[in-house]
């Protein structure tokens, strides 16, 4: 867990909040999952990796519930169940994705399409499935994580780059939908977040050096970084912000 300081802000907007989180269990979802457990808030996370899911669940007193959220059945029942344990759902982070690299002369329609499942589908899914609460409730937050690959024009995973654009379309009709009822849907656009994933595949010393001189504050970006970001967007501190997209990348774009 993160440690509690005045240096960072708390919401008492978000004690006893209802949040869920996909993709929980390990890098930017697990920081989340770890920074609204500490604002008090009442947090539910979707991960399809049970060690780490549970090992998170018992660090944080968050609630755990396993789910391959390629499978919409599934993903409606566990909403549906972490809401049982936890109350009516008012925030939603979409965090889930992975950005598997691949080339273009490989890729096969079955892979394009688990691709989209991966990355977009259940995004919209998850919304649809806590519309209801957050109607009911007069109000909600929809965080979707996007990504500034599409946006710098990043090659080696086509199928990927394009479910995160996708990302930004989605989120804005969701803003005009359900406005209405009080619901605002954002994006979050990490840049590269040294997470143990990305150090451990990626962060070659050379393209951790050409990362930094790129953004305007030469420093790794971390998933608390993100976390932070996402709890303003959670909290009714930016309750008349929606349909907008925050880019936290250290100034790379």
């Amino acid at each position: 867990m993160p440690e509690a300081t005045d240096r960072f802000a708390r919401y008492p907007s978000l004690q006893d909040r209802v949040v869920l989180i996909t993709g929980g269990a390990s890098g930017i979802g697990a920081s989340m999952v770890e920074h609204f457990a500490l604002q008090g808030s009442r947090v539910g996370f979707l991960d399809f990796d049970r060690a780490a899911g549970e090992a998170m669940a018992a660090r944080t007193g968050a609630i755990f519930v396993f789910c391959d959220l390629r499978d919409i059945a599934a993903l409606r029942a566990a909403v549906r169940q972490a809401a049982d344990a936890l109350g009516p759902i008012t925030v939603l982070v979409n965090s889930a994705a992975r950005d598997d690299r691949h080339g273009m002369e490989a890729v096969e329609p079955e892979y394009w399409d688990e691709r989209m499942h991966t990355n977009l589908r259940h995004m919209f899914f998850c919304a649809q499935a806590v519309a209801p609460m957050m109607k009911a409730a007069g109000q909600g937050s929809i965080v979707n994580f996007g990504s500034v690959s599409w946006m710098k024009a990043q090659g080696g995973m086509p199928a990927y780059t394009t479910a995160k654009a996708a990302v930004h379309g989605l989120s804005r009709g969701l803003a005009r939908d359900l406005g209405g009822h009080g619901i605002r849907s954002n994006v979050v656009v990490p840049g590269w977040v040294f997470t143990e994933r990305q150090e451990a595949l990626w962060a070659t010393p050379a393209a951790v050096a050409d990362t930094l001189a790129r953004q305007c504050l030469h420093e790794k970006l971390r998933a608390p970084d993100l976390a932070r970001m996402v709890l303003w967007l959670a909290a009714d501190d930016s309750r008349m912000v929606t349909a907008q997209t925050f880019v936290v990348d250290g100034g790379a774009v």
